[in-house]
């Protein structure tokens, strides 16, 4: 009884460790993720406002540099570079009082929110998974969602620099098995983008409006190559519920229109994340008895 009790100790400290450095992690990280969320859709703009002026034979409306690197990080109101001081992960943000050091404008609310959030949700993957190459794989598969969930969620975009690593990535995981056999997670991959494309074509033949965009297929498909294709069903079933019932909070409280779209991509990553962490344990009881 001892020894088991021992050997339970054991476990549960080095699980808090785990948990506590995954946090640590996940607090850094949650910084790079922001210059990621706020760079990424202008990059894309700035790509694309210089081939429309290629193609008509127009200067380069862009020719500085600007990428996630460079240039360093600024106040984008009055755009003054930032001190190391000020990009410490939450705690600038509170000793700043949630303004800039210099001209004294309000600091987006999401830094100090992608920041916690990423240290929590990489504690609880660390706690869950450790930090061998399964809870890794598993913090690379959470960042990439945080980010594709606040991009779209600002812009409606979901850029294939980041879906498309996250499926291929999805595949070279598990060609390990590790949250997914291989074959599972090719068909996954598949057949999320295809179920997703078939019912943008049935609503927008049944209507003429688009009720999806094709980053929605691919975040699916990333999403299937990473949990194979069993985990599909649960992912569509909450996703939808997720979206359905913000989408009827928010016209309740006036929020938004009823008509107004509404970004899918956030809902899909959130339902993935549940199927990563719990699928095994309840979501798929009722389903695959």
């Amino acid at each position: 009884m001892l020894e088991l009790l021992s050997a339970n100790a054991y476990n549960m400290s080095g699980s808090m460790a785990c948990a506590i450095m995954a946090s640590v992690i996940g607090l850094l990280t949650g910084s790079f993720l922001n210059v990621v969320i706020h760079r990424l859709p202008q990059m894309m703009q700035r790509e694309a406002d210089n081939y429309l002026a290629h193609e008509s034979g127009r200067s380069l409306l862009h020719t500085d540099r600007y990428d996630l690197w460079a240039p360093r990080s600024a106040c984008p109101h009055c755009a003054a570079a930032l001190a190391c001081v000020d990009k410490i992960p939450v705690l600038s943000y509170l000793l700043l009082h949630g303004r800039c050091r210099y001209c004294r404008k309000t600091i987006p609310l999401r830094y100090p929110v992608v920041e916690s959030f990423s240290a929590l949700l990489a504690g609880w993957l660390g706690w869950r998974f450790g930090l061998g190459v399964t809870g890794l794989a598993a913090l690379a598969f959470a960042f990439v969602l945080i980010t594709l969930s606040f991009i779209d969620a600002q812009t409606g975009l979901l850029p294939d620099s980041l879906t498309l690593p996250l499926l291929w990535l999805g595949l070279l995981v598990n060609l390990g098995n590790i949250f997914s056999p291989l074959r599972d997670a090719v068909i996954g991959a598949v057949a999320g983008y295809l179920v997703l494309w078939m019912i943008y074509w049935i609503f927008r033949l049944a209507t003429g409006k688009e009720g999806l965009g094709y980053g929605d297929f691919k975040l699916l498909a990333a999403l299937g190559a990473w949990l194979g294709w069993q985990a599909l069903p649960i992912i569509l079933l909450l996703s939808s519920c997720l979206a359905a019932a913000v989408g009827i909070t928010m016209v309740i409280m006036r929020k938004t229109a009823v008509n107004q779209p509404l970004s899918f991509g956030p809902y899909l990553a959130a339902a993935g994340m549940l199927a990563l962490l719990y699928g095994e344990s309840f979501l798929y009881s009722g389903l695959y008895r």
